[in-house]
């Protein structure tokens, strides 16, 4: 089975990243959720230390950059922008339920 492509991405700086892929599926992915889930070194290295990657309850994005066409990186309101987000752990993480536990496994 052909992996689902990325047709449109749109960031709520505020709220949320919504991507759409080619097989119909929208999903909405809130930002506290994707700062907390960040899939750079630094912040892995504090989820396998039993440590919270981020500790605040409000975050916002300042700003987005694709990365090629794999994924996209999210400059946060904390100042930290390592973490670049594949666009098919993204869509595994979603079709998971958005638990938590895909983002804990990475």
């Amino acid at each position: 089975m052909a992996r689902a492509q990325v047709i449109d991405i749109e960031l709520e700086r505020e709220r949320e990243l919504r991507v759409v892929y080619d097989d119909g599926v929208t999903c909405a992915f809130p930002l506290l959720e994707l700062r907390r889930a960040c899939p750079c070194a630094t912040c892995r290295g504090r989820r396998d230390a039993d440590q919270p990657a981020y500790g605040g309850a409000v975050i916002s994005a300042l700003g987005a950059e694709l990365q090629g066409n794999w994924g996209i990186s999210i400059e946060w309101s904390d100042g930290h922008s390592t973490g670049i987000y594949p666009w098919d752990h993204l869509r595994a993480w979603w079709d998971a339920g958005l638990d938590g536990e895909y983002a804990r496994r990475e």
